[in-house]
């Protein structure tokens, strides 16, 4: 492994060897559906509570992932995974009935991939050989605890954006010629622009991932992508960033190529304002659609990169600023 500062180029190419994403009912209307493989009626997965549901999602998702691999859990060395309920009970319930060695992340919505960046370390020391990673999100749970119960029916302003009910996982091991690998990887810093709006999410994390990108694009001069994907910047913050890029002068190429999965997770349905967000938003872009067309070589490199508002409800009572992370990842494919 390589280390240059923040960013590490991972010299064993750990392998993305399957994947699975499950999606809500609402999410039928998302672009990205074809790639979705479990597409359910019920926000609440049949279970009697949102977060039952959640913790549901979050199972059977991980259950597909690792099937599709052609494995049982207990051939899973490590599950790597989080989400945004207190404590990530969902998560912990999940990974009780899936009885692996469990080790629970939190990284708001950047966990998508944070976790595959750790898992990616555990990967390079040679003392594993699959580990599961990814994370999910549930509308109505998420909702409830960092803006308004649903039932309120309080209006969100532009800025505001929807909470994908759906989850993504992954298994990596080592390297396989015919699967994405994980090439190089930078560790976001927490970057806080005082701002305190907790429907404004987008603006607030736009800083975090300018940061983080210009920091992987200068250790990385020369590096041609097929594009860079954001995870859930939505409308608002994606045109921030392309702005902090433009006036930077760090890359007009960046520009060009980028993308924001939360922008365009509900296609153009204006209802729903600024766009998609949540730790299942860039979770079920990254590890459905964008894993698909990396396995068909319509792309060779992509930097995907995941944003993190690290707030709390607690914090945001106590008139607390909201602090940012993001973390990116190279994938390519041979």
């Amino acid at each position: 492994m390589v280390k240059n500062a923040r960013t590490y180029q991972f010299a064993s190419k750990p392998s993305i060897v399957s994947t699975a994403v499950a999606v809500g009912p609402l999410e039928k209307q998302s672009p990205f559906l074809p790639h979705f493989d479990l597409v359910y009626d019920d926000e609440r997965f049949g279970q009697e509570t949102n977060e039952k549901g959640h913790a549901y999602l979050i199972e059977e998702t991980c259950k597909l992932a690792i099937m599709k691999g052609g494995f049982q859990t207990t051939d899973i060395d490590l599950f790597l995974a989080g989400d945004l309920v207190n404590q990530m009970t969902p998560t912990n319930f999940a990974a009780r009935e899936l009885a692996t060695p469990f080790m629970g992340m939190f990284s708001a919505c950047a966990t998508s991939i944070s976790t595959l960046i750790t898992a990616s370390f555990f990967l390079e020391t040679n003392h594993m050989e699959r580990i599961l990673f990814g994370s999910a999100s549930q509308h109505n749970a998420i909702e409830r605890q960092f803006r308004y119960p649903i039932e309120y029916g309080a209006q969100k302003p532009p800025t505001g954006q929807w909470t994908v009910t759906g989850g993504g996982f992954g298994v990596l091991s080592h390297y396989q010629s015919d699967k994405p690998y994980v090439h190089s990887a930078t560790i976001g810093q927490v970057v806080d622009c005082e701002l305190k709006d907790p429907l404004d999410m987008g603006s607030a994390m736009a800083a975090a991932a300018f940061d983080t990108i210009q920091f992987h694009l200068s250790q990385n001069k020369g590096t041609s992508y097929d594009f860079v994907m954001t995870g859930d910047l939505g409308k608002t913050g994606s045109a921030i960033l392309k702005e902090l890029i433009r006036t930077s002068g760090v890359s007009s190429y960046f520009v060009d190529q980028y993308r924001d999965a939360g922008a365009e997770f509900y296609g153009n349905n204006d209802k729903l304002l600024s766009g998609a967000s949540g730790a299942g938003c860039s979770a079920t872009v990254y590890y459905g659609p964008i894993y698909a067309e990396l396995l068909k070589k319509q792309w060779k490199k992509v930097l995907l990169v995941a944003t993190g508002a690290l707030l709390s409800p607690l914090s945001f009572q106590q008139g607390e600023s909201i602090p940012c992370i993001a973390h990116a990842v190279e994938l390519s494919m041979d």
